[in-house]
């Protein structure tokens, strides 16, 4: 049986493991201490859940951006210098509120600035984890990171319950800071191995639109984020309004919340040491249906039997379902997700996971305050159910054999002008001649290659037949800038897109003819002797190629923006 613990096998996986474990306790007090500061506030349950909401929206505006970063730059010293800015802004809160001059909505704008950092270290520690397990233990890292969350969860309330009720929010918030001081630690002691990275390191712009062009064509990633958003989103109702039902249904203080919070814990601790044989007997598909009812029934139990003991029973069993349903999209995405792309698609899976999250947070608020706790989650519990049935016609393929190690497998370009790195946009074309009995299955294998071609750089893409030679077919794309392109040849493309184009060309009559169309200059100047003759019979801008080009049965005229295709 494999292990569950075998990443922590690892020395440099072992150490970040528990720092991040002390910055997540250090998290969860300071959420409990900014909940309980307002609790007593007039509309409690509006301010209670904006302090979920003002955690996640850094999230949800940021993680892209980060995660742009996080492939751009050294992800050790991206961490680094965050957990030292972090650990600042929590020395201030801390320092106000012993001062006594932290009022609600000041209180909210030091919660924001603090998920600004989380927003920059969630996706940066998650692409980072591929760096130091083996891909077979993957899923296993993901499930520990899981664990980690919520042993924070576990302990984290508890601690924040008791210093709360004894000292008061200031030492939460103290202890906060001394977490992101010892994350900060743990990344001095990790000496990250030189990476070998491309030869011309990305702009921020572009990689930016480069991470959401790649999941934009990516059609398991997109149904997975779909996935996340229907459990998440009615999910969200026990984050931001569990203590509200503790002070004002339960009658607790802030010790029986944190004792609350806790059973979540333990209840997605124990769904972690379940996950190796879960992950065997269940598929993805049968686990959203399970989680999902298990979710459903112990929103229900909290809405119509508010007893602490009750709830505390539930809340075990919900923590389990949550824990397992999101450690299971996690692993899957990571291993979708190439290296170069990595923390940008796990950006923008945070980006979804927090929208979900502050979204359901602040209309839980909203509907409780309107309709009362019990009413609100029963409706959540209605909506879970509703998600979790969607799963026989929106399905998650997890893709477990698919190669997405880097593939160099196209040849240099040949060309006679040597254009500037910044010149386009660029027109690649690529001729191919196919038999008539294989024309059919020809244009399917290219909307494959299509979709490899748009998640890598593209723009645009097409697929024309000759009208007077319908033996030959052009492919057409467009690509920004000519350093774009050279990326594709560069590592951009994995194995499984490799697979896809031999796939298509095993259909064709030998090997495609590929051309390059470079933007017309005034003085081009030739960059070596080369006998090959230019080609100018198609235009730069993504035009039907001339000669009588007919678009493909099933395909785009490359003049046209390609739209993503349902999975």
């Amino acid at each position: 049986m494999d292990s569950p613990w075998a990443p922590l096998r690892d020395r440099v996986f072992r150490m970040l493991w528990i720092a991040v474990l002390a910055g997540n306790v250090g998290t969860w007090m300071q959420t409990v201490g900014a909940q309980w500061l307002v609790v007593a506030e007039p509309d409690a349950a509006t301010w209670t859940s904006l302090v979920q909401t003002v955690t996640m929206l850094p999230v949800l505006l940021l993680a892209l951006p980060s995660g742009a970063l996080a492939d751009v730059f050294d992800r050790r010293r991206l961490l680094l210098a965050v957990q030292t800015g972090l650990f600042g802004i929590g020395g201030v809160l801390a320092a106000l509120t012993a001062l006594d001059e932290m009022s609600p909505p000041l209180l909210l704008g030091f919660t924001f600035l603090l998920g600004v950092g989380q927003a920059f270290t969630l996706p940066t520690w998650q692409a980072v984890i591929p760096e130091v397990v083996p891909r077979d233990e993957l899923p296993a890292a993901s499930a520990l990171g899981a664990v980690n969350t919520n042993l924070a969860r576990s302990a984290g309330p508890a601690v924040a319950g008791l210093l709360v009720a004894h000292i008061g929010p200031v030492a939460v918030f103290a202890l906060n800071a001394v977490s992101y001081a010892v994350f900060a630690l743990a990344l001095l002691a990790w000496r990250r191995p030189p990476r070998q990275g491309p030869s011309h390191p990305e702009h921020f712009g572009p990689a930016v639109r480069a991470g959401g062009r790649f999941v934009r064509y990516a059609p398991g990633v997109r149904r997975l984020l779909l996935r996340v958003v229907l459990f998440v989103l009615p999910g969200s109702v026990v984050w931001g309004l569990l203590p509200v039902v503790a002070h004002q249904e339960l009658g607790l203080g802030a010790s029986g919340y944190g004792v609350l919070l806790a059973a979540l814990g333990v209840g997605a601790i124990a769904g972690a040491l379940l996950m190796p044989r879960v992950r065997r007997r269940l598929s993805a598909n049968r686990l959203i249906r399970v989680t999902g009812a298990v979710y459903a029934a112990a929103l229900a139990v909290v809405a119509l039997v508010p007893h602490f003991a009750a709830v505390g029973a539930v809340l075990v069993l919900a923590g389990a379902a949550w824990m397992m349903l999101v450690s299971r999209m996690n692993a899957t995405l990571q291993l979708l997700l190439p290296n170069w792309v990595r923390a940008r698609g796990l950006g923008i899976y945070q980006v979804v996971f927090a929208g979900a999250q502050a979204l359901g947070a602040l209309v839980w608020g909203q509907v409780a305050e309107a309709a009362g706790l019990p009413a609100t989650f029963v409706t959540a519990a209605v909506a879970m159910l509703l998600g979790a049935v969607t799963v026989e016609w929106l399905p998650v393929h997890e893709h477990d054999d698919a190669d997405r190690s880097p593939a160099i497998f196209w040849a240099e370009p040949h060309i006679m002008l040597e254009p500037h790195h910044d010149d386009g946009p660029v027109l690649v074309t690529a001729v191919y001649r196919v038999a008539g009995a294989n024309a059919a299955g020809f244009v399917s294998a290219m909307d494959e290659v299509r979709l490899t071609r748009l998640r890598t750089g593209a723009t645009r893409w097409g697929l024309f037949r000759d009208g007077a030679d319908p033996a030959r077919f052009v492919e057409v794309y467009q690509v920004p800038t000519w350093e774009e392109h050279l990326r594709q040849h560069e590592g951009r493309l994995t194995g499984s897109d490799e697979q896809v184009e031999k796939r298509a060309v095993a259909l064709a009559e030998g090997e495609p003819e590929v051309t390059h169309l470079l933007p017309a200059h005034d003085d081009p100047s030739p960059a070596r002797d080369d006998p090959s003759p230019a080609r100018d019979d198609l235009p730069a801008r993504g035009d039907v190629p001339a000669g009588g080009g007919l678009p493909a049965h099933g395909a785009e005229p490359a003049s046209s923006a390609a739209a993503p295709r349902a999975d």
